[in-house]
């Protein structure tokens, strides 16, 4: 037989062992080139920098060659 609990857990206790199981928020920090928001630790998507490096070009619209 499996493992059975002994008494009810109370709605309190329930709530107090599932209190770290809420949403986070990311963490955006405005970025030093753009001032655009980007998430901490990551390079900006916008301007494509990180760190003041130019780790990849970023997508745009105009960006194409025919």
């Amino acid at each position: 037989m499996g493992a059975l609990p002994k008494q009810r857990v109370s709605r309190s206790r329930q709530g107090e062992r599932r209190a770290h199981h809420h949403l986070k928020l990311p963490q955006l920090v405005a970025c030093p080139q753009c001032r655009r928001p980007r998430l901490s630790h990551h390079a900006c998507p916008n301007c494509g920098t990180y760190r003041g490096q130019q780790v990849f070009l970023p997508k745009t619209h105009h960006n194409h060659e025919h």
